[in-house]
């Protein structure tokens, strides 16, 4: 199996294109050796980006994702997420201890902002930037921000360290293609796709023709999709092996022209700004 193709972060380092993530993970302890299990089988087919917040499962993923990669820390790169209503400079430090003690890690390799609230975005830059000297986390980015809070962001002291914006982004959801996307790219700042082949949502039937022609699944197709666009890490949540293995195959999924001619066809390219959806 060919490697994982990477993306690069603004300070260089090289991350999976495609990794896992973590939302409705351990919210139910029966489920939890699935998980377990199922996060330790996207490590080893080279998935080695991991997402979690402390939100899911109210810190429960977190706990999982512990489990998963006990004795396999320095393969990963790990990626947790703050509540907004944690995100003034005390709060942000205290949440981040939480993080890492359910993890059991001693520091995140990508500490996120899971959406704006009502904390100013200085103070959460001030409180990134004490974990940062303390050693907890290695780079900070953000979630669910729009184009004007990226150069909100990026205008205050700090913020153009921002290594990422995690935002929701599929086959339906191309919003971001309009002003977000270009505006990243051009800081050299890769977008994390959330839901990359939506929830619940996905219009196989509409995907059928080009699933067919390349002998995939159209869930294949979709989370393609995600994977074909420049400077973009695609992030979908698996527990079962053939979910997982038809995920790792979605990069090795090449769209000719005319592939990219119906897929823009059935899910037209947005002609104007649009809001940034969130879920």
């Amino acid at each position: 199996m060919p490697a994982i193709r990477t993306v690069t972060l603004p300070d260089g380092t090289p991350v999976p294109a495609l990794g896992q993530g973590t939302w409705r993970m351990g919210e139910d302890r029966s489920r939890r050796a699935d998980e377990v299990r199922a996060l330790r089988l996207g490590l080893d087919l080279g998935m080695t980006l991991v997402d979690t917040a402390e939100m899911y499962g109210s810190g429960g993923a977190e706990e999982v994702v512990g489990e998963a990669i006990d004795g396999r820390r320095d393969a990963v790169f790990l990626v947790s997420k703050v509540y907004p209503h944690n995100a003034d400079r005390e709060g942000v430090r205290a949440a981040c201890a939480r993080s890492l003690a359910r993890l059991g890690v001693e520091r995140l390799d990508l500490y996120l902002l899971h959406w704006r609230g009502d904390v100013p975005l200085s103070e959460t830059l001030a409180g990134f930037r004490d974990l940062l000297e303390e050693g907890r986390i290695a780079r900070f980015g953000v979630s669910n921000f729009d184009t004007e809070d990226m150069e909100e962001l990026w205008g205050l002291p700090g913020g153009e360290a921002c290594a990422t914006n995690q935002v929701l982004y599929n086959v339906t959801e191309r919003g971001p293609e309009y002003d977000l996307l270009p505006a990243l790219r051009a800081r050299g700042v890769p977008m994390m796709a959330y839901s990359p082949v939506g929830q619940g949502s996905l219009p196989e039937r509409a995907l059928a023709g080009i699933a067919e022609k390349h002998g995939a699944s159209p869930h294949r197709v979709a989370l393609a999709f995600v994977l074909s666009r420049p400077g973009t890490i695609a992030i979908p949540k698996a527990v079962g092996e053939a979910h997982l293995r038809d995920n790792r195959a979605a990069l090795d999924l090449a769209f000719d022209d005319a592939d990219r001619a119906t897929l823009d066809r059935l899910f037209p390219p947005p002609r104007r700004r649009t809001p940034l959806a969130m879920i």
